[in-house]
């Protein structure tokens, strides 16, 4: 029992401990290597960055954002703008959950490896491309507004979960969907009763996550025209009005602070 739970290569031939911590070793090397070589071949400029004139001017430029502008009727439009930005994040989520699983089931090998690597290379495209470029694709198809950030972030997370819900899929013990298949089950009814649900707090956890990443994104993605919180903070930014978007970011961070611990509760009670 103790040589059959030995990891193995690719090759097939068993790999020793002694073996496995070298690799290891050399992989951190590897890494160390790199962010030496990172470090070296950028030019910062850290005394620039913390000297007496830096921080005079940091210091000056916070000032402007002080007092934060507290007028009822702005807090009006920057609640509306709060939830659009939840709106957007929830629904892009939503989205990219369905097509995330829909897409999953090819990536994760369960119609043949040529759907598989296909899929998958559908998916890095889809997560290679950031939020923001894709945003500034969907505001030219569909206009300005909360729809195309909507869309826009829909696009890239479905890349991002749908490589998470393959690996999830495919890394869970086979016995349970083969005694079901082995008892007369359809393949459908087995996945839906054994892999799905195993892997569906999971799926979940990562659905959650993604979507406290994707509240972060959706304020970000007003800069370029996209709607919600990131639009009133471009306007009030280029217009160097301070106060007001003093109260933008504070919105910004209520909200996500808001939607981290919502999320942080939701996957504790998935997991408990």
């Amino acid at each position: 029992m103790h040589q059959t739970s030995i990891a193995h290569s690719t090759s097939g031939m068993p790999q020793t401990p002694a073996l496995i911590q070298l690799r290891t070793m050399l992989v951190l090397l590897s890494l160390a290597a790199l962010v030496v070589a990172s470090f070296m071949s950028l030019n910062l400029d850290w005394k620039s960055l913390f000297s007496k004139e830096a921080m005079q001017s940091g210091k000056e430029f916070l000032q402007g954002f002080t007092p934060p502008d507290l007028n009822l009727n702005f807090l009006k439009k920057v609640f509306i703008a709060s939830i659009e930005t939840l709106a957007m994040s929830a629904l892009g989520t939503a989205i990219a959950a369905t097509f995330g699983i829909v897409l999953a089931l090819p990536a994760c090998g369960r119609f043949g490896a040529v759907a598989k690597h296909g899929t998958r290379l559908l998916l890095n495209i889809f997560r290679a491309i950031p939020e923001l470029v894709w945003a500034s694709i969907m505001l030219i198809a569909a206009g300005l507004g909360p729809f195309a950030g909507t869309i826009a972030l829909a696009a890239h997370t479905t890349g991002v979960l749908g490589r998470l819900f393959a690996e999830t899929l495919e890394n869970l013990p086979k016995e349970c969907e083969n005694t079901l298949r082995i008892n007369g089950s359809s393949a459908i009814n087995a996945f839906l009763y054994a892999n799905l649900v195993q892997a569906l707090p999971q799926i979940m956890s990562y659905t959650l996550y993604r979507w406290e990443n994707n509240i972060r994104a959706a304020a970000i993605l007003g800069v370029v025209g996209a709607g919600g919180l990131g639009q009133m903070l471009k306007y009030h930014l280029s217009l160097f009005l301070m106060p007001t978007a003093a109260t933008v970011i504070i919105a910004m961070l209520i909200l996500v602070a808001i939607v981290d611990a919502l999320s942080f509760w939701m996957r504790r009670s998935l997991t408990n």
